[in-house]
Order: C-alpha cells, then structure tokens, then sequence
C-alpha cells in the first residue's frame, strides 16, 4: 500500500484571515461494505468565500466527476486530510470501529482545530471536538459531500493500485465489493492478504489463501 503506516495524507492549510475562525469541518467514510482492501475517510473545512459547484454524495457522481471535484477541493478548501484503516484492523475491531478509526485518524491530522465535526450516518468517532452526527449528510451538507468525494477518489485509486499486485481479482473494476466476477475469482483462486477474513463470504474460504 503507498499509505504512510498512520494512515493519513493531508494538504497544507491555506493562509486564511482572522475573521476565519468558526472551522466546520464535514466527514465521510468510504469501502465499508467492500471484502476487500483498507476503508477510507477524509475531513474538509470549505472556504466560505469559494463555492465549488457540483458538490454532491460521491455515489451520484461519475468517476471524471469525482475526479475533476477532487482536484478542485484540495486546491481551494482551508484543510483536508484523509485516513484509513487498514484490513488487519478492519477484521481486528469490526469494520464499524475501522471506520471510526479512519474518520479520527483524518481529523486528527488537520494542522486547524475544527469548531465543530459534522459526519455522515448516525456513529460518532472519539474526537476532542464537538461532534454532529447527520443522517444522509453526504447529500445535505457540502462539507461532508467534499468528504465523501476525497474518500471515494483515494479508496479507488488504492484499489487500482492493489489491482496491479492481485490481478486475478479485478479490483481496478470492482473496488473490492461483492460482484459476480469477484466471488467468483474467489472460489478459483482463494482468498488474497488484502481480503477481509471477518465478511462472508470471504470467512467461509479461509484456509484457501493462494497470495
């Protein structure tokens, strides 16, 4: 994995005036559902006086989309970062844990305190912040919607990434979620280090591992 072992990239805050102080920070996850390979999060405060247009829950975007909107959150927001946990963590505490994990090692990273962290779903990571959760905040909230857009780029771009070491699975087509052609490479090929042990159906082949 090109991942520093802490889990974590982050952009160097801008220089921002001192009227900026009220950081609202939104986070997002994203691989929790996948059999294989780490689960991403990241952490944006948006520039108020820059609007990037066509911010939006990273599943309703194309792939040239999330692209383009990824380029353009790290150049103007005030600060992103983004963690990961990784599968031997994911099969250690629960990919529910993992997740939260990710989300704090990202926040945790930003160089700005955040007044406030806004996140996706209804389950709080342990932060020293105050913490809002907001259901289907990913498409309410342009700061989580940032979020779940650098997540989404990072995890894809490291399972193409693992694609090139496991080929037989097909990661760079199906990111690790649970496809017909992914079951089906692993029933002929068994499962790869990088596949989590503790999800069906991986679980049911263990004992098979042929990488």
């Amino acid at each position: 994995m090109g991942w520093p072992a802490a889990g974590i990239e982050k952009g160097k805050p801008r220089e921002v005036t001192a009227r900026e102080f009220n950081w609202v920070c939104g986070v997002d996850e994203s691989g929790r559902g996948p059999l294989a390979g780490p689960v991403f999060a990241a952490c944006v405060i948006l520039d108020p006086d820059y609007c990037i247009e066509g911010l939006a829950d990273s599943k309703t975007l194309s792939e040239a989309k999330r692209n383009s909107l990824t380029v353009a959150i790290k150049a103007h927001s005030i600060a992103w970062a983004i963690g990961f946990a990784s599968v031997k963590e994911i099969d250690r505490i629960n990919i529910l844990q993992a997740s939260l994990l990710a989300m704090k090692r990202a926040v945790e990273s930003l160089s700005l305190v955040p007044s406030r962290v806004l996140v996706d779903g209804n389950q709080k990571p342990r932060l020293r912040c105050p913490v809002t959760t907001i259901v289907r905040g990913d498409s309410l909230v342009p700061e989580i919607s940032a979020a779940s857009i650098l997540a989404k780029t990072a995890r894809d771009a490291e399972m193409v990434a693992l694609h090139q070491r496991f080929p037989r699975y097909g990661f760079d087509q199906h990111k690790g979620y649970s496809t017909e052609r992914h079951i089906a490479a692993l029933r002929m090929h068994g499962i790869s280090v990088v596949h989590r042990r503790s999800f069906a159906p991986v679980r049911e082949l263990i004992g098979t591992c042929k990488n």
